[in-house]
């Protein structure tokens, strides 16, 4: 367990690194070409900043409400208001607020900037179709989320991904309206080639971001599950949980937009092993596989 989740970390900050590569990288080729100088990274890590607060503060409440999730209160529901207690109170987290979502699949996130703040959200699905351990399973996965801070860190890397298309978008259509900079010192051959490489550079870095953030949200998976069987001491739950994941089908609120922070896929699950390179979570078979080990 202690093994899946160092090796997680590491491979997450690497590929945060590589987010921030891009967009340095992107914000110097656009001020280098335009005659910003290094103006160019300072747009692009201002436009981070802004859009990253926007993320911190409203975020969750977006989330929460683009999946239709409800609010629930101790006597509405005592059974999973507990489990969210108990479990809380195992991991060291202070109490997250408890939602419901009308959804006949099994599923859940959590969302928040951190654990003071954080949100639960459970499928009424997972509730009426799961064992006590496997519900307990998932809440404890969730849990873990919450207390590595993936429910932050994953709402940075979509804002990564935001800037890194904006920076882009703005590079190609800055170069068909207005051209680069026409006395550039650098000489003509010499500004040719920095004009290639920022359109090439624009058009794929998108692409890299996109498969960048799913890797992420792959990995952090990993990481919650190894995390949750720390809370649990019992893999098998969790493990009963995914193989009853895999008869799910899609949720009636399924967003592109939220579809990582689910513990599951909310769209059509794939079969297989493999895990394809726009998944935004591993296979089910590859998750249960590592619990195994755990057992």
């Amino acid at each position: 367990m202690y093994n899946q989740i160092e090796s997680n970390k590491r491979k997450t900050w690497f590929l945060m690194t590589i987010f921030l590569v891009f967009i340095v990288l992107i914000g110097y080729l656009w001020g280098a070409y335009y005659g910003f100088g290094l103006s160019g990274i300072a747009i692009a890590i201002t436009l981070a900043i802004v859009l990253n607060l926007f993320s911190f503060f409203k975020g969750d409440k977006v989330a929460l409400g683009i999946s239709g999730a409800k609010k629930i209160k101790k006597e509405q529901n005592p059974y999973v208001f507990r489990m969210v207690e108990n479990l809380s109170i195992t991991a060291g987290l202070p109490m997250p607020k408890v939602y419901i979502i009308e959804d006949i699949n099994i599923n859940a996130f959590a969302t928040g900037r951190d654990p003071e703040k954080a949100s639960i959200a459970v499928t009424t699905g997972a509730i009426e179709k799961l064992e006590n351990e496997e519900l307990e399973g998932v809440i404890a996965h969730e849990l873990s989320h919450i207390k590595n801070y993936d429910i932050r860190l994953m709402m940075i890397v979509i804002i990564c991904v935001g800037i890194i298309t904006l920076l882009a978008d703005f590079f190609i259509r800055a170069q068909f309206m207005f051209g680069g900079k026409k006395n550039n010192s650098k000489g003509g051959n010499a500004g040719a080639i920095l004009m290639i490489v920022g359109i090439v550079l624009a058009i794929l870095s998108p692409v890299f971001a996109k498969l960048i953030q799913l890797a992420v949200s792959r990995k952090r998976e990993y990481l919650a599950d190894a995390s949750g069987i720390l809370l649990t001491r019992y893999p098998e739950g969790l493990a009963g949980a995914l193989e009853k994941i895999k008869s799910n089908k899609p949720m009636k609120r399924a967003n592109h937009a939220t579809a990582h922070l689910y513990i599951s896929n909310p769209f059509k699950i794939k079969k297989g092993k493999k895990s394809g390179l726009f998944s935004t979570h591993p296979p089910i078979d590859e998750r249960i596989a590592e619990l195994s080990k755990m057992a």
